[in-house]
Order: structure tokens, then C-alpha cells, then sequence
């Protein structure tokens, strides 16, 4: 499967891979919000950089996991993982219930509130260019190849060469590789990332295996709900009707 990896100590943070996002997608200019997160992402940003003390710099977007909680908590398949690595997003199957928000621990889907039928944005890896044979518009316009793109096998490789080669320049952790059973956005940097998650440690297990039950369980919850309230509405309909009827026959022996 394709990845991406991200090395923090190479960004500067010019923002191209921003830039080069909004292009691709002919995304508009984004409205600031009371209620919007510092992290710069938004149904109109689907990548973002983050600015950290002494010049340090990290990119933000979907981290396409591979095995997304985001698809596993959707009831529609609006989201569904490919097998080339992207989570994609149909937006004619969504119904705007805002789960797949609730659900992703990096706090990725945005709702686009400025349109009269509003859905969830997110970064899509480029799919489209994947197939074409191409890469994502963000990793072709990095210069100083601060985040690059191929084969998450390879990817991961590379990570751990340039850790090995510079013990001092990095912390010894690849972030992707396994929490939540592993992610295709891979990150290696000289400092904490737990940004990404709010400060919330991931473990390795995961998430679907935590919801699926749960989401399982949603069609026939909507079957037994629609069953009663069936049943309810005939109970109290007969009933309504029956009264009607009394009421008829109590008016017709009082005119006798």
C-alpha cells in the first residue's frame, strides 16, 4: 500500500504542500470559526501546518489508517479504505450524522457548514492522481522533500535508516508504524508529536475492533425502533378508532 512520510526536521514551513492542496481540490478561502481548532485544518484546509517553538514546524492532514475508525463507525459507507491505502469519501452516501468526527482519534473530518447541504471534508490522498500513476499534489510540491511518497514497506524502511544514521537528530520512534494498528501517513521528527493526537496516548490496538460490535448492532436497532413505533402507532390508531366507533353508537341510541 502507498504512504506518506513526513520528516519534521526538514520542513520549513512554507506552506506549498498547503498551497498545492487548495489547487488540486479548488478549495476556497477558509472562514474563521468561534468554535474551529488551532490546528489549522478545516473543510476548506485538508492539510495544514502546525508552528511550534525554536522554528519546529509539523504538516497535519488525514492519516489514512489501516484500519480507519472513521469508516467502521460510519452507518452508510460514505467512507470506505482502499486497497492502494487511502480512506476516500463518497458524498452521496453521507448522511451528515458526524460519526466518522466522533470517531477518528486524530481529529481529522471537518463539517462544511457554509453549504446549503453540508458534508465532511477530509484529505483523500490524491486518489485520483494514485491511479493515474501519480503522487499526491502535497509530497510533489514539498522542496525540501520534507514529506515524500511511495510504498509504505519502503517508507518505513527509510525512516528507520535515517534514525539509525542520526541517533542525536531524532527521537527513536516512527509515529504510524503501529498505534491503532498502524497508519499510512508516517511521521519521524526531533520532537513530541502527541500534538497530533491532543495529548492522548493511542495504543496499538485497533479501533474498529473496539466499534464494530457497536455498529453492528445500529440496522437492527433502526428494524426494533421502527417495529414498536409501528405497532405503537397501530395500538393507538385501533384504539382511536374503536373510541370513534362508541361514541357513534352512543349518539344513535340517544336519537331513538
Amino acid at each position: 500500500m502507498k504512504a506518506i512520510l513526513t520528516d519534521t526536521t526538514k520542513c520549513i514551513g512554507c506552506r506549498e504542500c498547503v498551497v498545492a492542496c487548495k489547487k488540486t481540490y479548488d478549495l476556497e478561502r477558509d472562514v474563521p470559526r468561534r468554535w474551529g481548532t488551532d490546528d489549522g485544518l478545516s473543510a476548506r484546509n485538508w492539510t495544514s501546518i502546525i508552528e511550534k517553538p525554536d522554528g519546529k514546524f509539523i504538516r497535519k492532514q488525514c492519516r489514512h489508517c489501516i484500519e480507519p475508525a472513521c469508516v467502521s463507525s460510519c452507518p452508510v459507507g460514505a467512507l470506505k479504505k482502499t486497497a492502494e491505502g487511502p480512506v476516500i469519501y463518497d458524498s452521496k452516501r453521507c448522511l451528515g450524522c458526524r460519526y466518522c468526527m466522533m470517531a477518528c482519534p486524530y481529529g481529522i473530518p471537518r463539517y462544511d457548514w457554509d453549504q446549503p447541504v453540508p458534508y465532511v471534508r477530509k484529505c483523500i490522498m490524491c486518489y485520483e492522481r494514485l491511479l493515474d500513476g501519480g503522487q499526491p499534489a502535497c509530497t510533489e510540491a514539498c522542496p525540501t522533500e520534507a514529506t515524500i511518497f511511495g510504498d509504505r514497506k519502503e517508507l518505513l524502511a527509510e525512516a528507520h535508516r535515517r534514525i539509525k544514521e542520526n541517533p542525536d537528530k531524532y527521537i527513536n520512534k516512527v509515529w504510524g508504524e503501529h498505534e491503532i494498528g498502524g497508519t499510512q501517513v508516517l511521521y519521524i521528527s526531533d520532537i513530541d508529536l502527541s500534538c497530533l493526537t491532543y495529548g492522548r496516548p493511542l495504543d496499538d490496538k485497533p479501533l474498529p475492533s473496539r466499534t464494530t460490535a457497536a455498529m453492528h448492532a445500529v440496522p437492527y436497532a433502526f428494524v426494533g425502533m421502527g417495529s414498536a413505533m409501528a405497532g405503537l402507532s397501530w395500538f393507538i390508531g385501533r384504539r382511536m378508532k374503536l373510541q370513534g366507533n362508541s361514541e357513534s353508537d352512543t349518539k344513535d341510541e340517544g336519537n331513538e
